[in-house]
């Protein structure tokens, strides 16, 4: 055996999609085995999901053989049981894994088929390293992998483009990628938000999933909080802003215990932004008027040279694929949110940077159609009050650029019965997005 293998010689060539391994002894061509790249991370994927099994089968065989035969097998630790369980494709030279990790990454640009990406984060720590060093951020590619995705700034030249799905039996609004709704509903589900009426207002509980939206689960990603007279609006986050200071009430109680609180899960909402809508009272005719105020962005993230806060993982939660299998929705003890005083960020200080305020887009009136208009570039499709554009609402002494001005962050707009489009941008993220889309959908009579 010794001597055969010191005569073999493997050779790999990569192709942009495929994977050839040729086989040579002693010089001469014996066969030749192609794999495309996308084969070869679903075997991986069955791999790791059966090596644990077959590990301890081969042992209890091992153990059993032993028992009928005069002597006795030697006892096996766990310790030389990682490296079987561990995999061979562990070892791979980190040059050919970071050629294969680039290629399916490179590929793969679309939802569901992007899905592949993450299942080569999902083979073992190697892989996974590589993988998140390879799948960049929504900003610099243009592309969601992560959940982490959805709490990072949009891309700078083009919107990310999505459709909001509403069911009013429910009271469920699902959130997709793409740019309608898909024939045979393979869609990919970024966020998921259910409407909970209060006496005193609305609440927008968002969740990773459309099945949970406890916020004591790994799966609750934030709210939105009306007011009485849905005017005004309050976006809360799971985690605190990446790089903000949190300032909270000295005089606050907290009304639960350390230990009623799960270890998966904040134990604070983090207020983020807030939406004003001006109030008709004249009853005159026109769109809705808002004001979004971005606490956690400052407003040198649209200056020239300017970056937004982008945070790199969730603080308490391990950074999984979408749709989390049933082990990874455990929930832990309940927590009464409601009781908590929530904490805000801290107001800016003097010379420190504005928070980043967005404004609506100025419609323009059409005499033949008789009604106000705005250029959604075919996006919207239906009249209506919901619809709206918001661009940037600075003062000349921000020195921000004319054409960053008209630039539209966010727009939003009606193309079919519950059916909406959502488009964003940087310095937004898809969670800060939805949430202001949300609170289109909220009753708003004094308004209109």
């Amino acid at each position: 055996m010794g001597v055969f293998f010191s005569l073999c010689r493997v050779e790999i060539c990569l192709g942009f999609n495929w994977v050839v391994a040729v086989f040579f002894v002693e010089g001469r061509l014996i066969c030749s085995v192609t794999m495309s790249l996308k084969s070869i991370v679903r075997e991986l994927k069955e791999m790791r999901d059966g090596i644990g099994n077959m590990s301890k089968r081969g042992v209890e065989s091992r153990r059993w053989n032993g028992r009928t035969k005069s002597h006795v097998a030697p006892d096996i630790t766990l310790t030389s049981l990682e490296p079987i369980q561990q995999g061979q494709w562990a070892h791979l030279p980190p040059e050919l894994l970071l050629d294969i990790i680039s290629r399916v990454e490179e590929s793969e640009t679309t939802w569901p088929a992007r899905a592949v990406v993450v299942h080569c984060g999902s083979v073992c720590k190697s892989w996974r390293d590589v993988t998140k060093e390879i799948a960049k951020t929504p900003e610099q590619c243009g592309r969601i992998t992560f959940p982490i995705s959805l709490k990072q700034p949009g891309p700078r030249d083009s919107p990310i483009q999505c459709f909001i799905r509403r069911n009013r039996e429910t009271s469920t609004y699902l959130l997709y990628i793409g740019l309608v709704p898909s024939e045979n509903e393979t869609d990919k589900l970024l966020l998921a938000a259910k409407k909970v009426r209060r006496a005193t207002g609305t609440d927008f509980i968002v969740s990773l999933v459309a099945d949970d939206f406890s916020r004591s689960s790994n799966t609750y990603v934030g709210k939105l909080r009306s007011n009485f007279l849905g005017t005004k609006f309050t976006i809360y986050d799971s985690q605190p802003p990446h790089g903000a200071a949190i300032q909270q009430d000295s005089g606050s109680s907290r009304r639960f215990h350390s230990k009623q609180a799960s270890p998966r899960v904040s134990a604070f909402n983090y207020v983020v932004g807030t939406i004003a809508y001006e109030l008709n009272v004249l009853r005159a005719r026109g769109p809705r008027r808002m004001h979004c105020t971005m606490n956690s962005i400052p407003v040198s993230a649209i200056q020239e040279g300017g970056t937004a806060p982008t945070p790199t993982s969730f603080p308490q939660i391990i950074d999984k694929p979408f749709s989390p299998s049933p082990a990874l929705k455990g929930k832990g003890p309940s927590t009464d949110l409601n009781n908590v005083n929530l904490p805000k960020l801290a107001v800016p200080s003097q010379g420190s940077s504005e928070p980043m305020v967005l404004k609506n887009k100025a419609p323009r009136w059409h005499e033949q159609l008789q009604c106000w208009c705005l250029n959604f570039k075919g996006r919207v499709t239906v009249a209506s009050v919901k619809n709206f554009q918001l661009v940037a609402a600075v003062d000349p002494s921000h020195n921000v650029l004319a054409a960053e001005q008209e630039k539209v962050i966010l727009q939003f707009g009606k193309i079919g019965k519950d059916i909406f489009t959502m488009d964003y941008r940087y310095p937004l993220s898809a969670f800060q997005a939805f949430a202001i889309c949300l609170s289109s959908f909220d009753t708003k009579p004094a308004c209109e």
